[in-house]
């Protein structure tokens, strides 16, 4: 195998709360799972915290690396907003410091010389490795003592080579969410980020524009979705 796969997770009790983080690597048909926690941590600094990881862990490695994640923020910032950042000496569009300044930092440090592949995917939607992964960072982030796997692809119980998603459970779950009453609408319109209250004020401005929008649950559910779609120095209304 001239490639390592990587799986990153990572997961947070509140926004911010006790955060956990999780990893999965295939590299020469031997695995490693990796994890760990953080107090006081948001979604976004776990999940970025699980790249810088398991970069870490590779720090020597030449080969080619291929880094899936279920997170925007991460493969957004890899991928197009750290080369800008780096540009204009680690500012947003509004020249206001960068969220996460030490994080994205050290990411870059670690990512250097290089050859990675960021690829996002479908958080729980029955993808092994990165259920995996996920079960890894949630274990810590409860502080459960979540063993880790270290041995042969082999004797090891999840096909990471297997990348298809599970339709009937993602299905499953987009049913179960569309079911339940909304907190809010958020839609991302122009540029900018608003919040409404009932479907009807999101319609009203959505309508007719090339708009994204997504009905959210809870105050967190709605701050979560607000993070991986802000690219810094958007507004929010």
């Amino acid at each position: 195998m001239n490639s390592i796969i990587i799986f990153a997770d990572g997961a947070s009790l509140g926004n911010p709360g006790n955060g956990g983080w999780g990893a999965v690597i295939l590299s020469d048909n031997y695995v490693t799972e990796l994890g760990g926690r953080k107090d006081d941590a948001t979604n976004n600094m776990m999940e970025l915290t699980a790249a810088i990881e398991v970069l870490s862990f590779l720090k020597n490695e030449k080969n080619l690396i291929t880094i899936s994640t279920d997170s925007a923020y991460v493969v957004n910032g890899a991928e197009k907003w750290i080369l800008r950042w780096r540009q204009e000496g680690w500012k947003t569009k509004a020249k206001k410091p960068i969220r996460n300044f030490s994080l994205w930092k050290k990411l870059d440090e670690l990512s250097f010389g290089k050859k990675i592949i960021w690829k996002r995917v479908s958080g729980h939607s029955g993808m092994a490795g990165n259920e995996r992964a996920d079960t890894i960072a949630s274990a810590f982030a409860a502080g459960k003592n979540e063993p880790l796997y270290t041995g042969s692809l082999t004797s090891y119980k999840i096909n990471l080579l297997d990348e298809r998603y599970d339709n009937d459970k993602k299905t499953k779950k987009e049913n179960k969410r569309s079911n339940k009453p909304a907190y809010s609408y958020v839609s991302f319109v122009d540029g900018k980020i608003f919040i409404h209250k009932t479907w009807k004020e999101c319609e009203a401005v959505v309508k007719g524009k090339n708009a994204k929008f997504r009905k959210t649950l809870n105050r967190e559910d709605e701050q979560k979705l607000i993070q991986s779609w802000k690219e810094n120095g958007d507004r929010i209304i």
